[in-house]
């Protein structure tokens, strides 16, 4: 009977067991996709605002996108203003494209747009029929009795709006508007009134020569730098921004929507490769890792992407990219400025994103009495301190105290150089050090059981840079991480941590 029972058990047990280990298995399965990004994207349909000068490329890749992802692309075709005025006023959609930037900077005013991904680039010409039967060689002979002109209405089409900047700046513009013998709603359509023959010349951006053989341009001086660049902007009312941008990120794919830009005429810039979920891999400075964190999870839920983090001593991460030792990062972002500039060969132009004070930290009561530099090279004190090859931190308490003269003799109290100023913190707040040099946001995390003592010394204070990698697949996804890095969400998460902002980010 007790052989028996003690088999029952021992079968309950295991199942018991079994039990168990299935509801941790599907824990964690739950836990990993948590964390994974989302990349479910909603199949409702996208509605995009187009200028209808570059409707060619972006209907392309609007029907792969939806041969792709299954995700319909609902095109409004119209002149740049006139589009950004219906936005204005209806409040809906997801994206818009206008002719020219210039038509973003004014949708960005009136609040209407978020992220933007640039496009590409193109140029206004003077164009006409092909073999020009009216023998049209510039402007002057546009002022002919004989030539019928026609132009986009510059208060509605991006085309319109260059050709009257343009001419004004050259004083030609009166003559050329009285001259003009019809202004169109859209590009598209004074190239095909040229096509037609209702008109002699117009207007229009050269990509249109490519998608109308039947017209050729003349030449004219005045236009060499009359250029408008395209970006295409997600719409704050969109009820399904992570999936407009998803669809932005395609168009502005160097391997998929940026071919049939430059298929049909555009000068594509240099896009990013498309992922439908980017990675990018983020080496930083381990004391920026409090204030950093909750950006980079908005950022990575917002762009359906994964930012890989590689957190420690800026003189460690410094090393591995140098020796080669890993994959290089799509950006780097330091403690101070001084490690910035050992790797400045591969990343771009750095920008300056906070500040941050040495200070002295000791327990709450200052049982030591130390109210200054000097105070630390006091008999029997234990001192930790940043290891100056190894972290910004330690790089600049060394010069600092150089500075102040009180190197040497603190040195002999020194006894724990840490990579990062966390460690110090800790091991002070449990009582094995009497005081540390360490950034004042090491101290936000204990700030009711230390004391900082300010270090009245000009060069006690490190500049944190953020800059992209050269080598980078992602330089505009990254670029967006640094304007999420300078937003005004980030500064609070940064101040609230100890770190200051520069004047120039104030």
């Amino acid at each position: 009977m007790n052989n028996a029972l003690s088999k029952i058990s021992g079968r309950v047990s295991a199942a018991w067991i079994a039990f168990l280990g299935s509801v941790l298995l599907f824990c964690a399965l739950v836990a990993a996709l948590l964390r994974q990004p989302s990349t479910d994207v909603s199949k409702t349909p996208l509605i995009l605002y187009c200028a209808a000068g570059i409707k060619a490329p972006v209907e392309a890749a609007a029907k792969a996108y939806e041969a792709e992802f299954g995700v319909p692309i609902q095109l409004q075709y119209g002149g740049s203003q006139t589009l950004l005025a219906n936005i204005e006023l209806s409040q809906r959609g997801d994206l818009y494209l206008p002719a020219d930037n210039s038509y973003l900077d004014l949708g960005l005013q009136k609040n209407l747009l978020a992220e933007s991904i640039p496009l590409a680039r193109m140029q206004l010409v003077l164009a006409v029929k092909q073999g020009n039967p009216k023998h049209i060689g510039g402007l002057a002979e546009l002022l002919s009795l004989n030539i019928k002109l026609a132009q986009a209405n510059p208060d509605a089409a991006a085309a319109g709006k260059v050709a009257r900047e343009v001419l004004q700046k050259i004083g030609r513009w009166d003559a050329i508007k009285n001259h003009t013998t019809v202004f169109k709603g859209t590009v598209n359509d004074v190239a095909s009134d040229i096509k037609l023959g209702a008109v002699d010349a117009g207007f229009i951006w050269d990509a249109l020569l490519k998608q109308y053989p039947e017209l050729e341009r003349v030449n004219v001086p005045e236009f060499d730098n009359a250029h408008a660049s395209l970006s295409v902007a997600v719409l704050k009312a969109s009820a399904n921004s992570a999936a407009a941008l998803r669809f932005a990120r395609y168009l502005g794919a160097r391997d998929k929507g940026l071919k049939e830009f430059e298929r049909h005429g555009f000068k594509p810039v240099e896009g990013d490769a498309w992922a439908e979920s980017p990675e990018l891999r983020l080496m930083a400075g381990a004391m920026l890792r409090p204030a950093l964190e909750a950006t980079l999870v908005d950022f990575e839920r917002r762009e359906g992407c994964r930012v890989t983090r590689v957190y420690n001593g800026c003189g460690i991460l410094v090393a591995q990219m140098r020796t080669g030792q890993g994959q290089r990062p799509d950006a780097f972002f330091a403690c101070d400025k001084s490690f910035m500039t050992l790797v400045s060969d591969l990343f771009l132009d750095a920008s300056d994103i906070s500040t941050n004070q040495l200070v002295i930290m000791v327990q709450q009561g200052n049982p030591r009495g130390i109210h200054a530099l000097k105070d630390l090279a006091q008999p029997g004190l234990k001192i930790g301190v940043g290891h100056e090859k190894q972290c910004a931190l330690g790089a600049l308490t060394k010069t600092t105290l150089e500075i102040s003269g009180a190197y040497g003799a603190v040195l002999k109290n020194v006894a724990v150089q840490s990579p990062t100023g966390d460690l110090l913190v800790n091991q002070l707040r449990t009582g094995s050090l009497d005081a540390v040099i360490a950034y004042v946001s090491n101290a936000a995390s204990a700030k009711h059981e230390l004391e900082c003592i300010p270090i009245e010394i000009k060069c006690a204070l490190a500049v944190q840079p953020f800059a992209i990698g050269r080598e980078s697949n992602f330089k505009h996804l990254t670029s967006r991480l640094l304007a999420a890095l300078q937003s005004s969400a980030s500064r609070e998460r940064f101040e609230s941590n100890g770190f200051k902002l520069p004047e120039a980010v104030k």
